[in-house]
């Protein structure tokens, strides 16, 4: 019996001393530990019921001291051979999980799949989130979903200057960062496992907001958009809030691809940090329009007025995008190809242009 538990104990320890090195320990390693602790676990209930048997004969002094002693010497020999017995049966498994401890701990000693499961990498400009509890081995990293917010600040600009962000004649305030996408993408590679190429399709909601310069309004009268004096008290604020739909379709290039072996196949390796180029259109599906104005008179020292816009704005906007991104650092440019205000709006500047940094990446 001391030889049976001294070679458990030791096949314990290694298969445990293994799974430190490697969580995806063989099928038949779990199951031949699971039945040998059952076989033991049975044992010794069935062996406990019937010493507390003896043991309570003795106190009702029905037997012997020597009796007694004698009982359980038996007791614990048979069912010392039982569990030996038992655990002969189970031989062929036992040297089926030692053959496979061995094989793995060759030809896989270092876990380079699952090093970097769940994890959160920190950026200059934003977070990157992984959960990955469900993938088990290369080739499901290569597809995933994501969840992400950024920051962005948006600029209008004219049809002759379409990159003109910071355009003086701009009827809009310049502003670094006023606006906020929120966006959920399925990636996936494109061509083998061992391809740099990814594409993107994403459903999210983005919100453009600008604001009138020289302590001006946005209004609309006779079916028109424009920017007017305000005239009903001390101005505090003012803003023309733009909501979307926003429908992403995008490449992703890495260009510094890592790879991985599993199984003698090449897998490129989507978990360490990579450097990609990001390049794709989107479309915005406009949800609604809203001008806000806040000031104050004498009657009162905060007034807030919502307005739908229902002129000047136009439902359907298409364009494109470029950014770069490394581990948690994304930023990119978005550009729209047709114009957000249509003929209806008497603004100089119509095309939207974004530049923007993602805050967080959350990637399940």
């Amino acid at each position: 019996m001391k030889k049976k538990i001294a070679l458990l104990t030791a096949f314990t320890a290694c298969s445990l001393a293994f799974a430190q090195e490697s969580p995806y320990l063989s099928t038949s390693v779990k199951n031949y530990s699971r039945k040998v602790d059952s076989i033991v676990y049975a044992e010794k209930i069935n062996m406990s019921k019937e010493l507390d048997a003896i043991d309570k004969r003795f106190k009702e002094e029905k037997i012997t001291l020597d009796e007694k002693q004698r009982q359980r010497a038996e007791i614990a020999s048979k069912y010392e051979k039982a569990i030996n017995e038992k655990v002969d049966a189970r031989k062929s498994e036992l040297e089926e999980a030692t053959r496979e401890i061995v094989k793995n701990a060759v030809l896989n000693p270092k876990d380079t799949l699952h090093q970097y499961k769940n994890q959160i990498m920190f950026g200059m400009g934003g977070i990157k989130l992984s959960l990955d509890n469900d993938k088990k081995v290369p080739a499901d990293y290569l597809h995933n979903w994501q969840y992400s917010i950024a920051l962005t600040g948006t600029g209008y600009t004219a049809k002759d200057k379409p990159l003109g962000f910071f355009d003086k004649s701009s009827d809009f305030k310049n502003t670094v960062l006023n606006s906020s996408l929120f966006v959920i993408k399925y990636e996936d590679q494109l061509g083998k496992f061992g391809s740099p190429v990814f594409y993107r399709l994403g459903l999210g909601y983005r919100w453009d907001k600008g604001k009138a310069k020289y302590g001006r309004v946005f209004s609309q009268e006779n079916n028109t958009l424009g920017i007017a004096d305000f005239t009903k008290g001390n101005l505090k604020d003012t803003y023309l809030y733009n909501y979307y739909l926003h429908i992403p379709l995008e490449l992703r290039f890495v260009l510094n691809p890592k790879y991985i072996n599993y199984n003698g196949t090449s897998y490129l390796d989507n978990r360490s940090r990579q450097l990609s180029i990001i390049a794709g259109f989107y479309s915005n599906i406009r949800i609604t329009s809203t001008i806000y104005n806040k000031y104050s008179n004498e009657v009162s020292k905060r007034i807030v007025e919502k307005e739908t816009l229902n002129h000047g704005v136009n439902d359907i906007i298409v364009g494109g995008k470029l950014g770069i991104g490394y581990g948690g650092i994304n930023v990119f440019v978005q550009k729209d190809f047709t114009p957000a205000f249509n003929n209806n709006a008497k603004l100089t500047n119509k095309y939207g242009l974004q530049i923007g940094i993602e805050l967080l990446n959350v990637y399940f």
